[in-house]
């Protein structure tokens, strides 16, 4: 079936999101990523059934993630920072094991369209994603022109259609 095809079949109502923003030195109020995540979900007409700000600790980015994942209402979590080289940069380490499949494709996409916008610095984001249990996982930096980027150019046009295939019966 054409990618058109698949898109019109794909469900189109709102689904349920959980933002985790992944920081050492964030504050709430600080939290312009998760903000601007949450703007944007919203806008397309989601819901945002959590948005927490949780430490670059491994442990803990993984139990707030599958605690997210636990929700039935939510099917979809976006976790931006520490996708970076710095040593305290874990979300990768600590999330990409909980994925059934991987989204390659994100990644790369994600390192693409960056390209245009920073140059070659784009080869520095290690930005992924991936499916656990019917339910979508997105890594993103924690920057707001990368969320902003993840979102509007590659989640919120796919989402129905990636969960739509997460989800079909075989």
């Amino acid at each position: 079936m054409p990618v058109d095809e698949h898109r019109a079949a794909a469900q189109r109502s709102a689904f349920g999101f959980a933002v985790i923003t992944a920081s050492d030195t964030r504050t709430p109020e600080k939290d312009l990523s998760g903000a601007l995540a949450r703007q944007r979900l919203e806008a397309a007409g989601h819901r945002v059934l959590e948005s927490i700000l949780v430490r670059d600790d491994a442990g803990l980015l993984r139990a707030a993630v599958a605690e997210a994942l636990a929700a039935k209402a939510v099917d979809a979590v976006v976790v931006t920072g520490g996708t970076g080289f710095a040593p305290r940069d874990v979300t990768i380490e600590a999330l990409a094991p909980l994925f059934d499949k991987t989204i390659d494709g994100f990644g790369e996409l994600f390192r693409r369209l960056s390209f245009d916008q920073i140059g070659p610095a784009a080869m520095l984001s290690r930005a992924t994603a991936g499916i656990t249990a019917g339910k979508a996982i997105f890594l993103v930096p924690g920057s707001p022109a990368a969320v902003d980027l993840a979102l509007s150019a590659l989640v919120l046009p796919e989402i129905a259609h990636l969960l739509g295939q997460a989800r079909r019966a075989s």
